[in-house]
């Protein structure tokens, strides 16, 4: 290696906010993509605002309270925190002109051609005036409270991501109040139509229009909508904690009011106002949006879901019957091979009848399973109250710091301990993310264990939407490790070592660095080094370095990052040889595949975990290593299908930007309909018992 470059240098990293940053605007170009079917476009336009107020809520909020620490320390880019949230301000302000640009000029105006429109009072025919006054009178009036604002009765705490009215009264001194519109009926209605067409009115719009029956012997001067954005990251001292379910219990409650991060104000607002909510929110000018038109995006997600617009969305790609489980007992079609599953091309029923089938199996002694984000009417969870109730050893760690799903968690975590089951919270400091289940079944021939590992949560709802691998195995070196690991997270159980497995935060980190050195030492000895890996984010500065170093080497790296990537790709003399992609389309990439090309004898993990430093000393992770032949074969054919795409897939420069690839003299592939149609091939090819034909792999042109 070249010992005049400092891996360390700040311009050698892309800061990661603005990595996330350049991923939310990839989420964007999909709304704005015409070849998108309009209610598809709408609802990504949507999960930009949904990202965005998690990032604000979790993110800035972080850099805004080492701000006020005093906090100058530079992350690995050379940013501090101050400069930081200056370039975040900036990019976002940008954002959010693009999105209400994306809203105003294009979604709003297609809608309309397909008789679908938002429209405001003044526009209501008689009919119409005369429903939304009923309504109003029936419904809305009886729930909304004016806050008035006055020596007596200080500004509100306004409640997180809720709108509200800055009403301001037409008097001699100024004065204010402020009314919340409720959350708990639509914020979108739909309108008596005599043409056909479909027309919808927005709750503060029908609000603002009566805003003066809430104020009687007072005229109002002004009415303008406005959002906050708090504080919501939770900050628990486990060590000190007696009861961590309780601790956090209490911690979501105050989530609500955390300190404003953000301000979201109606364009058109009056400077009286503005200058109003500035002040008592103490906020900048730098942490307030101007915006031109519906406030709070996730709003369209209904509009998105609307019955009756089928011909608006992407045709359904219904979830498939995984072929070897079909006709078939569960059980020994997992002692037969290894089965891997291809989530939601691959129906996640599989996973569900496995809990249910163990649940009700009289042979079935016990289960064992993690559970860090569930559905929230979910199967699996039913399936172990069913077991414990049927009398097995029923053991769950359910994750209560999963971050916004805490609340779901604990509710379920007490109804699994009313049914009997044995609920662990985990290891004190770390979060349990990996993905296991086990099942140990008493046989003819003695116990026998059988396992499910996963890179994807035990949702079935969002196993529907996210793309997951899943592995079955009765193999007893798997068994035995997911055994050792259960009885670490449970009980008192260290320096436990695996077999099939590596596990964060003892092993997890070394093996990765180990794999990518081998890589790096074949390269400089001449043999064949590649490195192909598909995940959610890189940050971690070690692995980063390490990817450089083998880069340098001459080792050919290939990363799938879907979202933060704070590696550079491309520079001469230490990133050339490594591509970044990035795939954004219905499906969220959310597999995480490791692949070595070992002097071309390949080794293959699958995993919980992204390479971030979270993931790997902070979280309890698990890499589970590939050793069936088919199975290897399936798994490189999705890391090639996902290479060869040509309709979804970016790829980042070397300034972290990201550009869609050059199309002309490739073979047009949409990997994720690509998968579609080899599940299908797949299911009819095992149907007839010809096998050979299942695995043909797909490459890019320029690596045949």
């Amino acid at each position: 290696m070249d010992d005049a470059i400092n891996l360390e240098r700040p311009d050698l990293y892309v800061n990661r906010e603005l990595s996330w940053l350049e991923f939310n605007y990839r989420v964007l170009e999909e709304a704005l993509d015409k070849s998108n079917p309009i209610l598809e476009r709408l609802n990504f336009l949507a999960i930009t605002a949904s990202n965005m107020d998690e990032f604000f809520m979790v993110r800035v909020s972080g850099l805004m309270d080492q701000v006020f620490a005093g906090s100058n320390k530079k992350d690995p880019s050379g940013l501090t925190p101050n400069q930081q949230l200056k370039s975040i301000s900036e990019k976002v302000h940008d954002m959010v002109k693009k999105q209400y640009a994306c809203l105003n000029r294009s979604l709003l105006p297609a809608l309309e051609e397909e008789g679908i429109s938002f429209i405001k009072y003044n526009e209501l025919n008689k009919e119409q005036k005369d429903f939304i006054k009923v309504y109003y009178n029936s419904t809305i009036f009886p729930i909304i409270t004016p806050m008035a604002i006055d020596q007596s009765r200080p500004f509100p705490l306004v409640a997180n991501k809720s709108l509200n009215l800055i009403v301001e009264m037409d008097t001699e001194s100024p004065t204010y109040a402020v009314v919340q519109i409720p959350s708990v009926i639509p914020r979108i209605t739909e309108l008596p139509s005599s043409d056909g067409k479909r027309q919808f009115i927005f709750l503060e719009e029908i609000i603002t229009h009566f805003i003066d029956k809430l104020f009687t012997g007072y005229k109002v001067k002004s009415a303008y909508n406005f959002r906050i954005t708090r504080n919501s990251d939770l900050n628990i001292d486990e060590d000190d904690s007696h009861d961590l379910l309780i601790e956090i219990e209490e911690s979501i409650k105050k989530r609500k009011w955390g300190d404003p991060v953000r301000l979201e104000i109606q364009k058109g607002i009056c400077q009286a106002s503005y200058d109003f909510l500035k002040e008592k929110l103490e906020l900048g000018e730098e942490d307030i949006y101007v915006i031109n038109g519906i406030i709070d995006l996730t709003s369209w997600f209904s509009v998105a879901g609307l019955k009756g617009c089928d011909h608006l969305r992407n045709k359904p790609l219904t979830p498939l019957s995984v072929p070897e489980f079909a006709d078939c007992d569960i059980y020994e079609a997992i002692r037969k091979k290894d089965i891997i599953v291809h989530h939601p091309y691959d129906s996640f029923d599989c996973v569900v009848n496995f809990v249910k089938t163990s649940a009700n199996d009289p042979q079935v002694l016990a289960i064992k399973q993690t559970l860090y984000r569930v559905s929230g009417n979910s199967p699996i969870i039913s399936a172990l109250v069913q077991a414990a109730e049927n009398g097995k050893q029923v053991t769950v760690l359910v994750e209560l710091k999963a971050r916004f799903d805490e609340e779901n968690n604990i509710n379920w975590a007490r109804q699994l301990e009313k049914a009997g089951c044995h609920v662990v919270y985990g290891l004190v400091g770390l979060k349990t993310h990996c993905k296991l289940c086990l099942v140990v079944r008493k046989e003819e021939d003695g116990i026998h264990r059988y396992c499910h590992l996963g890179t994807g949560n035990y949702n079935d709802k969002t196993a529907k939407i996210y793309t997951d691998i899943g592995l079955f195995t009765a193999k007893e070196s798997y068994g035995s490790d997911v055994s050792a690991l259960f009885n670490v997270l449970t009980g008192y159980c260290q320096n436990t070592e695996y077999n099939k497995i590596a596990v964060a935060p003892t092993g997890l980190r070394t093996m990765f660095i180990k794999m990518i050195k081998n890589e790096e030492k074949n390269a400089l000895q001449g043999k064949p080094a590649k490195i192909i890996a598909k995940f959610n984010s890189l940050v971690d500065c070690n692995i980063i370095q390490a990817l450089y170093s083998a880069s340098i080497a001459g080792v050919e790296i290939k990363l799938i990052v879907r979202g933060i990537c704070c590696l550079k790709p491309g520079i001469k003399n230490l990133s050339e040889n490594i591509t970044v992609y990035s795939i954004v389309d219905r499906f969220l990439e959310h597999s995480r595949i490791y692949y070595f090309q070992n002097d071309n004898s390949p080794v293959i993990y699958l995993s919980s975990a992204d390479w971030m430093p979270r993931n790997l000393d902070r979280r309890v992770e698990v890499a589970f290593i590939v050793d069936d032949e088919d199975v290897k074969k399936r798994v490189m054919q999705i890391l090639n299908v996902t290479l060869s795409d040509t309709v979804k897939i970016r790829v980042e420069q070397s300034d972290g930007t990201y550009k869609r690839i050059d199309k002309r003299g490739k073979e047009t592939v949409h990997s994720q309909l690509k998968f579609y149609e080899i599940s299908l091939k797949r299911a009819e090819a095992l149907r007839l018992n010809k096998t050979q034909d299942i695995f043909t792999p797909v490459y890019h042109k320029d690596e045949e």
